[in-house]
């Protein structure tokens, strides 16, 4: 086999040791986590510590508001990986009829209407209690310092806040006065803070202060969450109309009984072998199966064409993601999903067939007995009556936002791992500052998820109270021979899996060692139905980094992708870390692209 050999320069080094490992998509959440790891706490700990600090400084990319997905194992049951379910339902009165009474095709992209409940923080607190060692007050004090006394503001938030200013400042008062407090974005480097959210934040520690126990105290977090002041503030606040991105306004449907009848959870992992890997993703209520489904289809093929490097590589990554990523709009959902069957070899051998030496323009889920495929709204274009002349999206890169509060998909991610084995990735996201209107009293929004699902009826993710939307937050942990061996994530929407994909093609197959695959140059296909509204698809659309090479590059070409280029540095913020099970050195790698994402360890 002939596999395109990594450079020899990676802009990072692979961090390598043996005490804890830690990754992310901002510095200061990695630093976070790898004090907590200094100072004797776990893996669990450290990632939950880390995450409330995403909060606070990547607010354009999540928030409390929002939800989160996980996958770990334990030192105790390394065998074992199970998924950290923190995505939150539609409300009780998230009705597709509602909706389309209130004028809409699509669940907005912003606005509360899309907002699904809240649910990133009681899973981070779950995992806390259950798994963790530290009382809620040590792990909380670094996001609470953050937000209290100030952070540097990145670049990216400004330039988040300045594309949005005008909804801020004609539509959203409450944004505009915790994020242009002096009538303008801030610029990069100046220091923020959100009061607001530190209090509640110190709210929920002192909601246990008169607990006997560790765990008990806790819990009285996570009760006054979904009942206090959050749950009331939430839901008395949305109840006004206010803009959302259909260009009309609305108001939310969240009550405190929503927030209350809503706890995060644990499940199995869905697990596929792929080259004596064990690839372990959430259920089919998230995209992470499509990914698994792709390793099917491609591990029936020769290593040579596993090279997302080659043009022979990219055109076949390409063509299989396309098919995997059908089936996820035809069958995934909070619903009865055939997996087994979607993920059975006999089933991507069907797949596999039909790819050619030529690019797929079209939209082909495959055939399932005794299931109807869904078929998606197949839009090219769509903008809403009320917005026709409005303008487009500001920036390139991620977050991609466009002036009515639209966000397609950006989020962040975390990875540790400690020195006893234990192992946690996990995407927290929506929320984002440009979702809804700040809540004053809580210093966040709530998120968008809802807009994931349809207003069609009879699809596995059409709208429904009590139904989770289709995420595409996934989080992958790997395993061999029993042990979690990395812990691997992206932002990116629709992307996360499609790079994450490359990694793992990277890693096993081609040899490359955790930051030669982030730093190798990456692509994705954007012929699929967006997840983001509102829900359009390029048929035949392929992405690339420019130092994919000019040769490769004319050859997706010729093969008929509709290639765009997006620059030599622009695709992807994946992070890992990594833990060789015979030896118990650690590792860790972190995205170079936006000079944002950095790993941390010894």
């Amino acid at each position: 086999m002939t596999y395109t050999p990594p450079p020899s320069f990676t802009t990072r080094p692979t961090l390598q040791g043996t005490f804890g490992m830690s990754a992310s998509t901002h510095w200061l959440a990695t630093a976070s986590a790898q004090a907590v790891l200094e100072r004797g706490g776990n893996a669990f700990d450290a990632a939950v510590a880390g995450a409330f600090v995403l909060h606070v400084v990547e607010p354009h990319l999540n928030g409390p508001g929002g939800d989160m997905t996980g996958v770990f194992a334990t030192a105790e049951e390394p065998g074992r990986p199970v998924v950290l379910m923190g995505q939150g339902p539609a409300p009780a009165a998230a009705t597709r009829e509602h909706y389309l009474a209130e004028g809409l095709e699509l669940v907005p992209g912003a606005g509360a209407l899309a907002a699904a409940v809240p649910a990133a923080v009681d899973a981070w607190l779950l995992l806390l209690r259950d798994h963790g060692t530290w009382d809620l007050g040590d792990v909380l004090a670094f996001a609470i310092g953050y937000a209290q006394d100030g952070h540097p503001v990145l670049g990216r938030v400004g330039a988040t806040i300045a594309a949005v200013a005008d909804l801020f400042t004609e539509h959203w008062p409450t944004s505009a006065a915790l994020w242009m407090p002096e009538g303008r974005p801030p610029r990069e480097g100046e220091v923020i803070r959100n009061e607001a959210y530190a209090r509640v934040l110190t709210s929920l520690v002192d909601a246990g202060a008169d607990a006997a126990t560790r765990a008990e105290r806790i819990d009285a977090a996570r009760h006054e969450w979904r009942t206090g002041l959050v749950a009331q503030a939430s839901a008395a606040f949305v109840a006004t109309p206010h803009r959302h991105s259909s260009g009309l306004d609305h108001a939310g449907v969240l009550t405190v009984e929503d927030f209350a009848g809503f706890e995060a959870g644990y499940e199995e992992a869905t697990t596929l072998v792929f080259r004596g890997h064990t690839i372990a993703k959430t259920g089919p209520w998230g995209q992470g199966p499509a990914l698994l489904q792709t390793l099917a289809i491609l591990d029936g093929f020769d290593d040579d064409r596993l090279d997302p490097s080659t043009a022979l590589g990219a055109h076949t990554i390409l063509e299989a993601q396309k098919l995997a990523i059908a089936d996820r709009e035809a069958y995934y959902g909070d619903a009865d999903v055939p997996l087994e069957y979607l993920l059975s070899a006999e089933y991507a051998a069907t797949r596999r067939a039909l790819i050619t030496d030529e690019a797929s323009h079209a939209f082909r889920p495959g055939s399932v007995p005794g299931r109807t495929p869904f078929t998606p709204p197949l839009r090219t274009d769509y903008t809403p009556p009320a917005l026709v002349g409005g303008g487009g999206f500001a920036g390139v890169g991620e977050p991609t936002v466009s002036r009515s509060g639209e966000t397609r998909g950006d989020t962040c991610h975390i990875d540790v791992v400690d020195a006893a084995g234990n192992m946690v990735s996990a995407t927290p996201s929506g929320g984002w500052l440009q979702s809804s209107p700040t809540i004053p009293e809580l210093g966040f929004c709530l998120g968008s998820r809802l807009q994931m699902t349809w207003l069609e009826d009879g699809a596995p993710s059409t709208l429904a109270p009590g139904k989770r939307p289709r995420t595409t937050l996934t989080p992958t942990l790997i395993l061999r021979d029993g042990s979690p061996v990395v812990a691997l994530g992206s932002p990116g929407g629709d992307q996360q899996d499609q790079w994450q994909l490359l990694y793992i093609l990277r890693t096993i197959v081609g040899g490359y060692t955790p930051q030669q695959a982030i730093d190798a140059p990456s692509l994705h296909t954007t012929s699929i139905p967006g997840s983001f509204w509102p829900r359009t698809w390029e048929p035949g659309g392929a992405v690339v980094e420019d130092r994919l090479g000019e040769d490769v590059i004319a050859d997706l070409e010729r093969r008929g992708h509709l290639v765009t280029r997006a620059g030599d540095w622009s695709l992807g913020r994946l992070s890992a870390v990594a833990r060789d099970h015979e030896t118990g050195v650690l590792s860790a790698a972190a995205n170079p692209r936006g000079a944002q994402g950095y790993a941390a360890g010894r």
